[in-house]
């Protein structure tokens, strides 16, 4: 098998729309859980202390949280069929990838400086999908216009409207 055969198979398991997740951001991953012949639904809400391999469909973040003081870590592969949504709920300002140094730190240290960020429009990668097909779906025109014609364009529709006035108020 050639490169390109093995990364057409790589991108047809991932999934179509996945939410940008940085370092430093606090998510909830919805994670299905198989006990027996059942499934059920597990939360997991924690730090991204690593992301790797953003790009591929072996996409992984690296979650931590601390639960009745002690840590625990969790890897996601993002495009899994068992991982079912990942939500941001905090984006955080970091200058790093990889937050290893949260692991020896506890308390009022181990905290990160909240960043703003419209959590709707995050959230919804679909949405942002969709505006995407629209923008490349737009037809390219080989023939550039050049400065005359933008020139001879705005100085017609000036008169036009100059003149509409004009014509209305006579009447």
């Amino acid at each position: 098998m050639s490169f390109t055969d093995l990364k057409k198979i790589g991108d047809a398991q991932k999934k179509p729309a996945v939410v940008d997740v940085r370092s430093g951001d606090t998510v909830r991953v919805t994670q299905k859980i198989k006990e027996g012949e059942k499934f059920r639904s597990q939360v997991f809400e924690g730090v991204v202390i690593r992301t790797d391999r953003k790009n591929s469909h072996t996409a992984r973040i690296t979650v931590r949280k601390v639960t009745s003081g002690v840590g625990v870590e969790k890897s996601f592969l993002i495009h899994s069929p068992l991982v079912e949504k990942i939500e941001i709920t905090r984006r955080a300002k970091v200058r790093r990838k990889n937050l290893s140094f949260l692991r020896e730190r506890s308390g009022k240290s181990a905290r990160l400086t909240n960043k703003a960020f419209d959590r709707a429009a995050v959230n919804n990668p679909e949405a942002a999908a969709v505006e995407e097909e629209v923008v490349v779906s737009k037809p390219v025109t080989d023939a550039q216009p050049t400065e005359e014609t933008v020139v001879e364009t705005a100085t017609t529709e000036s008169t036009e409207t100059s003149e509409a006035p004009a014509s209305e108020t006579a009447e």
